[in-house]
């Protein structure tokens, strides 16, 4: 699944830590030095964000995407030289646009988040009837929301479609990788359909899910910050009372029990999904000889293939039954938490309307970002059951033992 489109797997994925570790060091240590050195003019950390498009190009953003560019190629060049691989681009390059894009457009929804202070301050007043603000002034701020969107539109849809084809290239990968190799593994259960059906679902899941991590990373280290900024305006929590940084300890706090939650009521899933997947490719392997042969696909060992397939399904639907029990009460919770805790402050009128949407959306976005597993649970279950299947034919390449579960037979119930 991996060496086919990484080069050498688990080293590259320790490079990669070590060099954002090593990035995310000199950035926070040294990276202000050399930013002026460099004659970069760094903004007072005090000063309200500029609203609208300049947001993309003070001279902080420059200086970034410099670091960026220079990181990216020295690593690139380091395992062209040490590893070349036939995907190298793809993989190395692709995966670094990936990241770069999904991080900017994190950054959009940063300066959007921007916006809502003034604009909603901005409606409170015009509904106080001071009559100090002007529908001019009103259309104006929308104006400048619209160029944001825009900008936020257009990185959406090209990140989208390169996601596409960058994943479309880790299938082929992939689907070139155990074609090579088809003698070893054309007698494993199913092997066609893991060929083609299972990278093809893997490349699919792969595609939401991975872009979906990505981006939950890259939200939380664009909006902790923020989040922490806003703290400033919530002194206590309900129950808890006054602690430093309230919104930051709630979101995590929450986002963790949620994730607990969920975790221990799915358990068993994965494995209740790896075993439909089995059965269910006995009873489509035993209907497809029985298209070329008579003497197959009868109706004693189809109704024994097709029960073991209802077998299981009842199983799974018994078992999502409690999970969605849990998953639902926790994300109905989740609609109105923000509010639980900002009830005191909100009592105490220490905000305005403005701040409180940007708290709101803040605290929202680092919370998803949080709860990744909690929201994508589902089609984490169904990944896992895909690499439980895709795993067997590294198994046999290697010449290890299957698993248990790939051994159990398929006509036990």
């Amino acid at each position: 699944m991996f060496l086919s489109f990484f080069p050498k797997p688990k080293f590259f994925l320790v490079s990669i830590i070590l060099t954002m570790v090593l990035a995310t060091t000199i950035w926070f240590t040294v990276g202000d030095s050399l930013a002026t050195a460099l004659g970069f003019t760094l903004p007072d950390p005090e000063a309200a964000p500029i609203l609208g498009l300049g947001f993309f190009v003070t001279p902080d953003f420059l200086w970034f995407y410099l670091f960026s560019g220079v990181l990216i190629l020295a690593f690139a060049v380091g395992w062209f030289m040490l590893s070349p691989h036939p995907y190298q681009y793809w993989s190395i390059l692709g995966s670094a646009l990936i990241l770069f894009s999904t991080y900017f457009s994190v950054q959009v929804s940063v300066a959007i988040n921007n916006w809502r202070g003034p604009f909603f301050d901005a409606v409170q007043e015009a509904l106080s009837g001071s009559g100090t603000v002007t529908a001019a002034q009103l259309y104006s701020l929308i104006f400048v929301f619209a160029k944001i969107a825009a900008l936020w539109i257009v990185i959406f849809v090209a990140t989208r479609f390169f996601v596409s084809h960058y994943v479309f290239r880790w299938r082929q990968a992939m689907n070139d990788y155990y074609m090579s190799r088809w003698p070893e593994v054309r007698r494993i259960e199913g092997a066609a359909q893991r060929v083609q059906e299972d990278t093809m679902r893997f490349a699919s899941i792969m595609e939401g899910l991975g872009a979906s991590v990505i981006d939950s990373l890259m939200t939380l280290i664009a909006f902790l910050p923020v989040l922490a900024a806003l703290s400033v305006h919530v002194t206590e929590l309900p129950l808890v009372g006054p602690i430093a940084q309230p919104l930051l300890w709630a979101a995590v706090v929450w986002s963790v029990f949620g994730t607990l939650l969920l975790a221990i009521a799915g358990i068993k899933l994965p494995s209740l999904n790896f075993r439909n997947q089995r059965v269910e490719a006995a009873y489509r392997k035993e209907l497809v000889y029985g298209e070329d042969d008579a003497g197959r696909a009868g109706p004693m060992t189809t109704q024994d293939l097709f029960r073991q397939v209802r077998t299981n399904y009842f199983r799974m639907y018994f078992h999502y039954a409690y999970f969605n029990v849990f998953r639902g009460f926790y994300l109905q919770a989740d609609n109105i938490f923000a509010y639980l805790i900002l009830i005191p402050t909100i009592v105490a009128g220490k905000i305005t309307f403005g701040v409180l949407q940007q708290i709101l959306t803040a605290f929202n976005q680092v919370s998803s970002s949080f709860q990744y597993l909690v929201n994508s649970w589902t089609t984490i279950i169904e990944l896992l059951s895909i690499h439980k299947r895709l795993a067997a034919f590294e198994a046999a390449f290697d010449g290890r033992e299957l698993g248990a579960i790939e051994r159990e037979p398929i006509t036990q119930p």
